[in-house]
């Protein structure tokens, strides 16, 4: 935990308490502060700040002089679609995703997604893997996220209103790698941002057009563990998406997650 996130009702400004098991064992065996020290902390759907601590009890961590000043990052603007993984990777995937710093998060079923993994008990816990992310990532905002059992009425009814600035599907058997993509979407911005030039006066565009960032999909499609079939990947295309790849191996999802997610984080603050 990079910093500690507590709900309003743990707020009485400018005080607060830590009554949860995980936060106080990490302050007092991780962190090792003890009364008198500042602490990083932030309000879920608030801002981020610090606290010192008054007092403390193995149930309970007392704080004083709250100072909630600093705004959450922004969010990546971009909606991952991620076929709905095996469930020990689900946990992972979605505390990485909310650290990155995803807004949108819609988990929809594939042909080789198992029905067993929608009865899995940590789709109760998704809240829990939320709040862990947000700790690492230094963030107050949860991502909304967004369950979708069916996957082709989901694809033909939905996704096309979800694209506002381009889409991709991960496909590593695509000729096309994301970078170069990326390029070319940035190329072409640049084009259409280009102002006319006359005979006898040329107006220099803004260098920063000419970036990664004006170009960057608003939607990202990744299948589980083996990818993507064919015909998901041709009604995914039907809808707009371009198919992409991230080099020539084949990656394990939560690799493959950060690597595209990556290129959003690094150009973030173009």
């Amino acid at each position: 935990m990079n910093c500690i996130l507590l709900s309003t009702t743990n707020f009485s400004l400018p005080y607060a308490h830590i009554d949860t098991p995980t936060q106080i064992a990490h302050i007092n065996k991780v962190l090792g502060l003890q009364i008198g020290d500042t602490l990083k902390i932030g309000q879920l759907g608030g801002n981020l700040g610090t606290a010192v601590i008054k007092q403390m009890t193995p149930d309970n961590i007392q704080l004083c002089d709250v100072q909630l000043t600093i705004a959450p990052p922004p969010k990546l603007d971009v909606t991952v679609v991620l076929a709905l993984p095996r469930p020990k990777v689900l946990r992972r995937l979605i505390m990485d995703m909310t650290a990155l710093g995803v807004r949108d998060i819609i988990l929809i079923n594939s042909y080789r997604t198992q029905k067993s993994y929608w009865q899995s008990p940590l789709l109760t816990r998704l809240d829990e893997f939320v709040l862990e992310g947000l700790q690492q990532g230094v963030d107050t905002i949860v991502p909304r996220i967004t369950l979708q059992k069916r996957f082709k009425p989901f694809v033909e009814d939905e996704l096309a209103s979800l694209i506002t600035q381009h889409a991709i599907v991960a496909h590593p058997y695509s000729e096309l790698s994301l970078l170069a993509y990326l390029q070319q979407l940035a190329l072409s911005q640049n084009q259409l941002s280009k102002p006319a030039q006359s005979e006898h006066r040329l107006v220099k565009t803004n260098p920063a057009i000419n970036t990664i960032k004006t170009g960057l999909p608003s939607v990202v499609c990744i299948g589980a563990e083996g990818g993507w079939i064919d015909y998901e990947i041709e009604l995914l295309q039907t809808q707009g998406c371009q198919a992409v790849n991230i080099g020539s191996r084949v990656l394990r999802t939560e690799a493959a997650v950060n690597i595209i997610l990556g290129h959003w984080l690094l150009h973030s603050q173009d």
